[in-house]
């Protein structure tokens, strides 16, 4: 039998015009009276402008202005980025990271391996174990799966979760209470995903209402809830979804037309302002097999307005019109998973073995639903966010917010905050017991892999 030869390639061929043109970042703190400018240009490749912006939301940035352009084999953005509290960014520990991040020395892909954010894989928190639930939504249903894990001894150490439509995704890393270790015992383990199979599907014996796995490799962790949700298909339940889930201060206008003269589809997105909103809708396009070749993103005091210029991967335009609905869809809906309008319920304590099953339970009876909710440890103590309405979905009183400082006593500190986008928020008076404090869950994780 003649013998096949085949043509060598260079596997470093592929990296070449990257290592002939390397990345150049710069961050401008003079150029603008307001905010900080970076910008990078770099060689084009796939995914690129999701990596640019997770680096940049992973450090709470708020991007005001955005220019992209990646037509061609050339990636040129310009972002005009304010730390939380409007100012420019000027800390050099920070600026350093940017720069060594984005730049030549450890490119977008290897800087969201080491970034200060959040990540889903069994190895990616140190000595924990990730597990990812995606189910129909409940009242009870998080102090449920919170009380499982308690039983068999298992520690929530961090834990995100997100509900839209009636699904709940949750992304939780634990370990063994008597280790603090990641737990590799498959019986054990196998125990648990039969206990929250159980759980999360209910009185209904269908299989498909809910899905438990562990560790899906190195993802962030915000990426997976959108691809969980999105796999889970929570767009098309749009239906059910009413004012009272997403007033109209929130519902945003999304339009998808025709750029004839360069062939592109034109996304154009209009909404409330908010964190992470460049993130979310990048995150989704890139997920749903599109290109963004040119952005223009700006913020007009509480209002987003962001237009992006797309072709799906195969080169094609959005030409039909199921898959502009299709795509219409899939965007509002990962706009409005973030969306918490109502109290926010911060709660610090020592951490201990089944502290979220009990605070989990405790906003159970006293009749507060959980709609979003982050969970981390920082040493000894365990610091819990939880965005809540009542269990119709209705803004929570008073009253029973009193009920639930009178129940947790002196054992947990609790802050009480209106969401800033309420019209009402200026009224509502923060019912706390300690100093106001901004959580933003990727630092809290971050603090939890140092």
């Amino acid at each position: 039998m003649a013998k096949a030869c085949w043509p060598y390639f260079d596997p470093e061929y592929e990296t070449l015009s990257a290592r002939i043109n390397p990345p150049r970042v710069s961050v401008d703190n003079i150029s603008c009276r307001h905010c900080t400018v970076v910008k990078i240009d770099s060689v084009n490749k796939p995914g690129i402008l999701l990596e640019v912006v997770q680096i940049l939301t992973d450090l709470d940035f708020t991007i005001t202005k955005a220019y992209i352009s990646s037509d061609g084999g050339w990636f040129m953005d310009v972002f005009h980025v304010t730390d939380q509290q409007g100012k420019k960014i000027t800390d050099g520990r920070t600026v350093d990271y940017i720069e060594r991040a984005l730049g030549p020395k450890g490119d977008a892909a290897d800087g969201m391996k080491n970034c200060p954010g959040k990540r889903v894989g069994v190895h990616s928190v140190g000595n924990h174990t990730a597990i990812e639930l995606v189910a129909r939504d409940r009242p009870g249903l998080l102090s449920e799966i919170s009380a499982v894990l308690a039983d068999l001894q298992f520690n929530v150490a961090a834990a995100e979760v997100w509900t839209h439509n009636r699904r709940i995704a949750c992304v939780l890393y634990v370990n063994d209470y008597s280790t603090n270790h990641a737990v590799h015992d498959l019986n054990r383990l196998s125990i648990m995903e039969e206990q929250l199979k159980h759980i999360l599907r209910g009185s209904e014996d269908d299989d498909k209402v809910a899905r438990t796995s562990f560790s899906m490799g190195f993802t962030h962790t915000d990426r997976r809830l959108h691809q969980m949700l999105f796999a889970d298909r929570d767009y098309e339940g749009s239906g059910v979804t009413s004012e009272v889930d997403y007033p109209s201060s929130f519902k945003p206008k999304i339009t998808v037309d025709r750029c004839e003269e360069k062939g592109y589809s034109v996304v154009s997105v209009q909404c409330k302002d908010r964190a992470k909103l460049m993130f979310d809708i990048v995150c989704t396009l890139t997920d749903m097999q599109y290109v963004v070749f040119h952005a223009n993103i700006s913020s007009n005091g509480p209002y987003a307005s962001q237009e992006y210029f797309i072709r799906h991967m195969d080169g094609c335009t959005l030409d039909a019109e199921g898959e502009k609905e299709r795509v219409i869809k899939c965007l509002e809906a990962s706009i409005h998973r973030r969306v918490s309008e109502g109290l926010s319920l911060e709660l610090c304590a020592k951490d201990r073995v089944g502290l979220s099953s009990e605070v989990t339970r405790i906003l159970r009876e006293n009749g507060l639903s959980v709609r979003r909710a982050g969970i981390s440890t920082i040493g000894e103590e365990a610091v819990n966010v939880f965005y809540v309405r009542d269990t119709y979905g209705n803004p929570v009183d008073s009253k029973k917010i009193e009920a639930l400082r009178r129940e947790i006593g002196h054992t947990m500190m609790l802050n009480v905050k209106k969401d800033p986008g309420s019209a009402k928020a200026s009224e509502a008076e923060a019912i706390s017991g300690w100093a106001k404090t901004s959580f933003f869950f990727g630092n809290l994780l971050d603090k939890l892999l140092a």
